[in-house]
């Protein structure tokens, strides 16, 4: 069995070092690129909505993540409420943009990994923890002093701060980014992020440089290692060419990618003309003709396909 690197961390006393120095970014925060500096340890609100304590919506074991995170007894995910970007077409606005979920602390949620992992759970799914990941850090100290020992997985929207990817490192086993956009003009649009294109494909390789191509266990686990989401959308806002050229020239050819073909309009999609109907079939397999002519071997098709 492998055990997460975090262990190593812990024992060396560098994660408690991690863990202050996280809290500390708190005070004038730059936890992400929107370095907005509230002073979010007086709980003042940041441009995310959160101060002092991280909020969560749901946690329980999650099937209809990709398969080397579900297995057989699913992955266990943590959502957190609000997130870092304005996506106008989220299909979780409720949590991301609206803030359902309740303030936790640490003690309680080291808790929910802790009851995650009771549950079977291959590993801990952080969805949505740019803004939180002081919060996170701190609860995952307690959480080790009480016998967590599965992966964690860092779900994110791709628009992190390198800096705090650095905290990170020997802690997140399984980076999970969105690689949303291939043009800055149109991440600013859709999802209030002007530098998203620049930031994305910068911190996306410092992942890839931190835990390298995704590993798998015997029985198809995951373990270690890289996986990309790219969500097609309608009329090639996405910039599909542009990633997956990207991903191959920049990342890594054996990238371990997830080409969705599930976008819908929810939110204030259907308010733009050009976001308000669903991904065609031919568009998405546009999408992994893409992919494909661009060297990419690691497709995960099976579930991709069931969706159109």
């Amino acid at each position: 069995m492998t055990f997460p690197a975090y262990l190593g961390l812990y024992e060396s006393g560098e994660l408690r070092q991690r863990v202050q120095r996280a809290v500390a970014l708190l005070a004038k925060c730059v936890l992400c690129p929107k370095t907005c500096r509230a002073d979010r340890l007086a709980d003042q609100l940041g441009e995310c909505h959160v101060g002092r304590w991280a909020r969560v919506a749901s946690y329980s074991p999650h099937f209809g993540e990709e398969g080397p995170l579900v297995g057989r007894c699913g992955s266990g995910t943590i959502f957190f409420s609000y997130c870092n970007l304005g996506c106008i077409f989220c299909q979780n606005y409720r949590i991301s943009q609206e803030g359902e979920g309740e303030e936790v602390s640490a003690a309680q949620l080291a808790s929910m990994m802790l009851h995650l992992q009771q549950k079977g759970c291959h590993n801990i799914n952080l969805v949505s923890p740019s803004h939180v990941v002081p919060q996170i850090l701190e609860a995952l100290e307690g959480a080790i002093s009480q016998g967590l020992c599965i992966p964690l997985v860092y779900n994110t929207g791709g628009y992190d701060s390198l800096a705090t990817l650095l905290l990170l490192d020997g802690v997140v086993d399984i980076y999970m980014p969105d690689m949303k956009y291939g043009e800055n003009l149109v991440a600013e649009g859709l999802s209030g992020a002007a530098s998203y294109t620049k930031v994305n494909r910068i911190v996306v390789r410092a992942m890839q440089d931190q835990v390298g191509d995704l590993q798998v266990d015997e029985a198809g686990v995951a373990r270690r290692g890289l996986i990309i989401r790219h969500l097609v959308l309608p009329n090639g806002l996405a910039g599909t060419g542009d990633v997956m050229q990207c991903l191959s020239t920049q990342i890594s050819t054996l990238a371990y990618v997830n080409i969705m073909g599930q976008y819908r309009p929810c939110y204030k999609a259907h308010s733009y003309p050009y976001l308000n109907r669903p991904v065609s079939k031919e568009e998405f397999l546009e999408a992994v003709h893409m992919a494909k002519s661009n060297g990419l071997t690691r497709l995960d098709e099976s579930r991709a396909w069931a969706l159109v």
